[in-house]
Parts: C-alpha cells; structure tokens; sequence
C-alpha cells in the first residue's frame, strides 16, 4: 500500500532568511515566496523549502532545529556541465564530484556544494 504521494515541503532552519532565500534563488533558480504572518520560503516545481530563523523556529519544529544540519539532493533540469560552470560563475565551491550514485529511481551522478549555512547540498542528473 503507498500511502504517501509526493513531497509537499521540507523546512530548513537557517541562520539568515534573506541570505539563503537570495543564495537558493540565485544558485538553484528557485523562486522566493514570502506566505501566512511573514513567514519565507522557496519553491521549485510544485515542492517548497520553508525556512525558518535559528532561535525563532515556527511551533511545532524539529527536536534539534540546527542550521547545517540538512543533507539535501536536487534533480537538475540542465546538465551537469552547465551546473559547474553556474556554480563557478557564482563562487560557489563543489567539494565532490561528479561522481555516480543512486537516486530514489536509478543511478544518477551528483555534485556537493555547502549553502550558507553549510547544509549539503547535491545536485544531480539521471543517467541512462
């Protein structure tokens, strides 16, 4: 039996709102959204990542709400060469990759980079 259908959203507790909202626009293209009694996120198809400011974390939250606390991984829309060279273009470090893995659906390869708050973050493509 599935029960669960999709992934609706995920919240990561941030040290700075405005700093990660401005680091997931401009290096992974999603699109900031502010929502309910001010409170922020970013969206990317029909997900969104709603963030929340360390010590001011919206009730109820995560037992242990810590920035860089979040190993995330993104599936890309353009190739992986692009993606370096976006991220390069907007001094962003890669620290791994690409090297294979295995996605929820197939082996994919992946780069690492750190968001502002040092969450992983991996970026990755299907592979045939």
């Amino acid at each position: 039996m599935r029960i669960v259908r999709s992934l609706d959203h995920l919240v990561l507790t941030v040290r700075d709102i405005e700093v990660s909202r401005e680091f997931y626009n401009r290096v992974l293209g999603m699109e900031p959204l502010q929502f309910g009694d001010g409170r922020h996120a970013v969206r990317f198809g029909e997900q969104k990542i709603n963030l929340h400011a360390h010590g001011d974390e919206i009730v109820p939250n995560a037992a242990v709400a810590t920035p860089g606390s979040a190993d995330l991984c993104f599936l890309l829309n353009i190739p992986l060469p692009a993606m370096m060279r976006h991220l390069e273009a907007n001094g962003v470090d890669i620290i791994d990759g690409p090297v294979p893995r295995t996605g929820a659906c197939g082996p994919i390869v992946s780069l690492y980079f750190r968001d502002p708050d040092g969450n992983l973050i991996e970026v990755s493509r299907a592979t045939d």
